[in-house]
Formats: C-alpha cells, sequence, structure tokens
C-alpha cells in the first residue's frame, strides 16, 4: 500500500475557491452540436441539460500541469500520491434552468477525503461540491467524486463486468451513440480538458494501462441526465450516476433507461457491459 498521510490530505477540507463564466450562444452551439441529437427540449432561451459542466474550466499553465495532463495536484485539490484519477460518479440537484447569456458564478468545496482498499489495490476518494449562481439565485448544486488509483501493473485482472439490463418489450429504444476520437476531441475542448488518456492513446494504453482512449464521465453522465429528462417529461430534481468501468473508444455506445413509477433508472453500455449508471429517484 502506498504511503499516504491521509490526516495531511485531509486538511484539504473545507478549501473553497470560485469561479466565474458565461452561458454563451457559443458554449450552447458547441455542446449542441457535440452531443445532439441525443438532448433533452429546452424552453427557447434556455441551456442544454448538464452544460454547467463545461463552465468555468480550469485553465492552469502549460508549467502547471502533471504528467496526465491535469493541474499537478496540491493546489485546490490534495496532492494524493497515486496516479491515476477518473470521475467515480457524483450527484446534481437542479433548482433552475441556465439561461443563454447567464453570469454564472461557481462556487466550490472540497467536502471529503477518504482511503479505501479495492479490488485493484489502494483507492482515495476526494469529494467536491459545487454551487452554480445566478442573478437569479442558486440554479445548480453538485457532488464530484474523484478517484485516484494505483498504477496499473502488468497481469492485472480486469474487475468482472457487470451485464447491462434486458430492455423490456415496449420500452423507448436507447439511442446509439459513435464514441470515437472527433466526439472525444469535441468534448475535451469544450471542457478544456487536458487529460491524455482522452486523446494521447500511446499514453492511455501504455502508461494508465487501459486499452484504448477513455470515454469522459461526465459526457455519459450529461446524456443520460438528458436521457432522464426525456423518459420523465421533466427535468428530474436529483440525478445521481456512478461509473462502473472505463469506457473505452472506438465503437457505439449504447445510453438506455427506463422509468420506473416517477422516478428513473438508467445506464450506458458497450457491448452489453455497463459502464455508467445513473437514477432520478421519485420526487
Amino acid at each position: 500500500m502506498p504511503d499516504i498521510d491521509i490526516d495531511h490530505l485531509r486538511s484539504w477540507i473545507g478549501r473553497s475557491r470560485e469561479v466565474e463564466d458565461f452561458v454563451t450562444p457559443r458554449l450552447v452551439a458547441e455542446y449542441r452540436a457535440t452531443l445532439a441529437p441525443h438532448l433533452a427540449p429546452v424552453a427557447e432561451g434556455e441551456a442544454p441539460l448538464a452544460l454547467h459542466w463545461c463552465l468555468g474550466p480550469e485553465t492552469p499553465a502549460a508549467d502547471a500541469l502533471g504528467p496526465d495532463g491535469h493541474a499537478a495536484k496540491g493546489g485546490f485539490l490534495p496532492p494524493v500520491p497515486l496516479p491515476r484519477r477518473m470521475w467515480a460518479g457524483g450527484e446534481v440537484e437542479t433548482l433552475g434552468a441556465l439561461r443563454i447569456g447567464d453570469r454564472v458564478v461557481r462556487r466550490e468545496t472540497v467536502a471529503d477525503v477518504a482511503v479505501k482498499r479495492g479490488r485493484t489495490g489502494t483507492l482515495c476518494f476526494v469529494t467536491v461540491r459545487h454551487d452554480y449562481l445566478t442573478e437569479r439565485g442558486p440554479a445548480i448544486r453538485d457532488r464530484q467524486d474523484i478517484v485516484y488509483r494505483e498504477a496499473s501493473r502488468p497481469g492485472d485482472a480486469a474487475p468482472p463486468p457487470k451485464p447491462a439490463p434486458a430492455e423490456d418489450a415496449g420500452n423507448e429504444p436507447a439511442w446509439s451513440v459513435e464514441a470515437n476520437s472527433v466526439l472525444l476531441f469535441r468534448y475535451s475542448a469544450m471542457t478544456f480538458n487536458g487529460h491524455r488518456f482522452h486523446y494521447d492513446h500511446p499514453y492511455a494504453t501504455q502508461v494508465e494501462g487501459y486499452a484504448g482512449l477513455v470515454v469522459h464521465g461526465p459526457m455519459q453522465a450529461s446524456l443520460l441526465l438528458n436521457l432522464a429528462a426525456v423518459r420523465l417529461g421533466r427535468v428530474p430534481p436529483h440525478f445521481r450516476y456512478r461509473g462502473v468501468s472505463p469506457m473505452i473508444a472506438g465503437s457505439r455506445f449504447a445510453v438506455a433507461g427506463r422509468r420506473e413509477g416517477e422516478g428513473f433508472r438508467g445506464w450506458t453500455a458497450v457491448g452489453g457491459t455497463v459502464c455508467m449508471e445513473a437514477e432520478a429517484p421519485e420526487s
């Protein structure tokens, strides 16, 4: 087990910062061009659902990057001494719509740091909470869980795949999305995401040990949130998602789900194997 000073890492709890951005027509156009036609309808002048994950991206200077292309650890986020990081899951609470032209302030706070032992070794989870504020008041509250993992080792066993649920007769068909390098490039560019495993194939396979380029977790969650709104006929006030296994680019993937009472349960899957699960509970 790596030497992790959990007390030092937990001293980051409570650290906060604010960033400001605008919901510009250009950002909305880029978002629609990237994810349409797999977006829920919204009222005239409103931003598409899950656009908030594209606002206020971190913009570190080139000499302030870590080897994975992200900002070097030890600034806002704690210096976790594990080399691989990924979105593990989170929750979105929607209080109001974002509108084109809105000035949005995002307040983010490190809420928790925890170390666990998993099948693949030591894991460190960092929880960050975000509040997206407009002149009309809070619009979105968001929790993001980031997981840090040990370096891959030759011969590491992959976690057992989780089969996707069977589609019931009469269900609306799943959305089918082509996970090609253009889609990954567009989403990375729109979010200023420098994580190399989304675009640098040798790095993704030879350094981080994946089978290919990795599809963004927030992009999958964005599609699932939009599908939930389509299936329910309304924006779910609460939406939770959890990564199950990395999605590797190079084929089409399914964005599927169904109503359960007044709630929603959904998933993304490649070849019948679940990559992300999501739910919008009854409210």
